[in-house]
């Protein structure tokens, strides 16, 4: 009879829920390292959108520098972002590339681009 407990018994044995603990960990320290991408690139987004207003091309770039120290953007500045015009609509647009360090000679390199509305 103790045959046939020991066949129904399952589960993760202490070394296995080790290493699904320190597989975890690792993708919990990956996914911290990209949120304050993600939420920067955001904020560019927004700086773009709002620098969409301006007239000529200097002042975009001004308006959106200004967006820029207001929500800490170091990424992108205004000589960065490109100015450009679509029949009646001006269009700016940015593109650049955050790579964030894993371990050793390891990185993740995260490509963000985009435009305003």
């Amino acid at each position: 009879m103790t045959n046939q407990f020991r066949s129904a018994q399952r589960g993760v044995s202490f070394l296995g829920l080790l290493m699904i603990g320190c597989l975890l960990a690792m993708a919990g320290v990956v996914v911290a390292e990209i949120v304050p991408t993600a939420i920067e690139y955001q904020a560019v987004l927004k700086a773009v959108n709002k620098a969409q207003e301006g007239v000529s091309v200097a002042e975009i770039r001004s308006i959106f520098d200004k967006a820029a120290a207001i929500d800490n953007i170091k990424s992108v500045t205004g000589k960065d972002i490109e100015v450009s015009k679509e029949g009646d609509k001006i269009v700016v647009s940015f593109s650049y590339q955050r790579e964030i360090h894993l371990f050793g000679p390891g990185y993740l390199t995260l490509k963000y681009s985009g435009h305003s509305k």
